[in-house]
C-alpha cells in the first residue's frame, strides 16, 4: 500500500474516533425512521397471528412492536421495510 493512501486511511480512522468520542461532529448523519409496524401489517390485510407467523416472530412480539413497547431490530426491521415497500411481492416470496 502506498504511504499516501495509508496516511489517508489512518487520518480517516482517527477522525472517526473523534466523532465516536464526541470531540467532533459527524460530517453527515443518515437517520431512518422506525417502521410503523401496525400500518405495515394493515397494508397487507393480514391478522396479527398470520403476519407474525409469516415474518417469523411470535404474536406477542408483533403486539409489542405495534403498541410501541418494543422496536424491531436488525433483520426484522429490514424485512418490515421490504414488506412496506412492496407488500405484494414480499408476501408472495415469504409464502414460498
Amino acid at each position: 500500500m502506498k504511504d499516501e493512501i495509508f496516511d489517508e486511511l489512518l487520518a480517516s480512522v482517527q477522525e472517526m474516533d473523534d466523532v465516536v468520542q464526541g470531540k467532533k461532529a459527524a460530517a453527515k448523519v443518515t437517520e431512518f425512521p422506525e417502521p410503523e409496524v401496525k400500518h405495515i401489517r394493515e397494508k397487507t390485510g393480514l391478522s396479527q397471528m398470520r403476519f407474525a407467523s409469516l415474518i417469523g416472530v411470535s404474536k406477542r412480539t408483533l403486539e409489542n412492536w405495534e403498541q410501541g413497547r418494543r422496536q424491531p431490530t436488525g433483520p426484522a426491521k429490514a424485512l418490515l421495510r421490504i414488506v412496506e415497500a412492496d407488500p405484494k411481492h414480499a408476501l408472495k416470496t415469504l409464502h414460498g
